[in-house]
C-alpha cells in the first residue's frame, strides 16, 4: 500500500500533463481543418505543376 503514495501523484501529474498538451493543441489550432487533410490526399497538385512547366517552356 505504500507504493500508492508514489503511484497516485505520478498518475495525476501524467494525466495533468496530457490534459495540458491537449488543451495547448486546441489553442494552437491543430484541429481547425479536419476536413482538409482528406482533400489534400486527392489533390493532383503535381499534375498542375507539370502543366505549368510545359507552358513556360
Amino acid at each position: 500500500m505504500e507504493i500508492l503514495v508514489y503511484l497516485i501523484p505520478t498518475a495525476l501529474v501524467l494525466g495533468g500533463a496530457g490534459l495540458a498538451a491537449f488543451l495547448w493543441s486546441l489553442k494552437s489550432g491543430q484541429y481547425d481543418d479536419i476536413e482538409g487533410a482528406k482533400w489534400r490526399i486527392l489533390d493532383d497538385g503535381d499534375l498542375q505543376d507539370e502543366n505549368t512547366n510545359n507552358n513556360n517552356s
